[in-house]
């Protein structure tokens, strides 16, 4: 045999050697393969729970009871004095403007004298006791009236003996501001002076008078005998029927109580007033005029 004819026999069977080596050795690196390691079941850590410290919870301390109120004393009504008699003049104090209104109540006396009580009727004349509001606005009407001989302010209907002007404002007396009118029945009669006083006041309205109000400026009037009554009566019947007025009257009409002479300065008081107090020019003056009496 030549050897050229067997050298690539023994080339390919090195090749074919060299090959399988190469196979034996790749397998056996993947048996080294971690890849190739079986799984071992890996070990179950049991992780035991923390437990919570206990909460501990002061005790509150018991509240205290809540000591009772004793119980508030009544106050004791407060008892007036009564003002003790004063020497000084009497003040008369000018009436007070509010909101444009002029009132009479504003006018007090610091004099504390005994009132007088009305003296007896002078023969063939006869009185009859009105009330109308401030009695300086009635008595200025009724002593311009003829056959009127006299008319006087005062305080009648009330239970408190010798009433002062300045009690009388304070509305708890009683009394009514009233006029006693004397007059001669032969020459004016009771019917023409009741004419004269339902057109001097406002006869409808109880106890208010323009700016005056209260109860001592009541419209009334009092009556000295049942005759007068049946009269004042029938006459304050006449006055509804004639329609002067759009309600009815309610005046009162009462038998006459004690009648009390109110303090000197209230006495003629327009006639002395009528240049210097305001209530003459703003109340009285236009009220005469009305009447056509001035």
């Amino acid at each position: 045999m030549k050897l050229s004819a067997t050298l690539p026999a023994i080339a390919a069977s090195l090749c074919a050697l060299m090959i399988a080596g190469a196979f034996v050795s790749c397998e056996a690196d993947k048996s080294k393969s971690p890849e190739a390691t079986p799984d071992k079941p890996k070990a179950s850590v049991e992780v035991s729970p923390v437990a919570a410290p206990p909460v501990v919870v002061a005790p509150v301390a018991p509240v205290a009871p809540v000591a009772p109120v004793a119980p508030v004393a009544p106050v004791a009504p407060e008892v007036a004095t009564p003002k003790a008699p004063l020497t000084a003049p009497a003040v008369v104090q000018e009436p007070v403007i509010a909101n444009g209104a002029i009132t009479a109540t504003s006018v007090a006396s610091s004099e504390k004298k005994p009132m007088k009580e009305g003296k007896s009727l002078d023969t063939g004349k006869d009185s009859i006791t009105l009330g109308g509001g401030c009695f300086w606005c009635t008595e200025a009407v009724m002593e311009r009236l003829e056959g009127v001989t006299d008319v006087v302010s005062g305080y009648m209907g009330g239970e408190l003996e010798n009433p002062t002007y300045e009690q009388i404002c304070t509305k708890t007396t009683g009394h009514i501001e009233v006029i006693e009118v004397t007059f001669d029945p032969a020459i004016i009669t009771l019917q023409e002076i009741l004419d004269v006083f339902w057109q001097a006041h406002d006869p409808t309205s109880m106890d208010q008078q323009g700016a005056d109000g209260g109860p001592q400026y009541r419209s009334v009037v009092f009556y000295h005998s049942p005759e007068q009554r049946n009269v004042v009566t029938q006459s304050m019947k006449k006055l509804n029927e004639s329609g002067m007025y759009s309600r009815p009257a309610v005046t009162e009409i009462r038998e006459a109580a004690k009648f009390w002479v109110a303090e000197d300065y209230h006495q003629n008081y327009y006639e002395l007033n009528k240049d210097k107090n305001p209530y003459c020019r703003v109340v009285i003056s236009p009220k005469l005029k009305k009447l056509g009496m001035e």
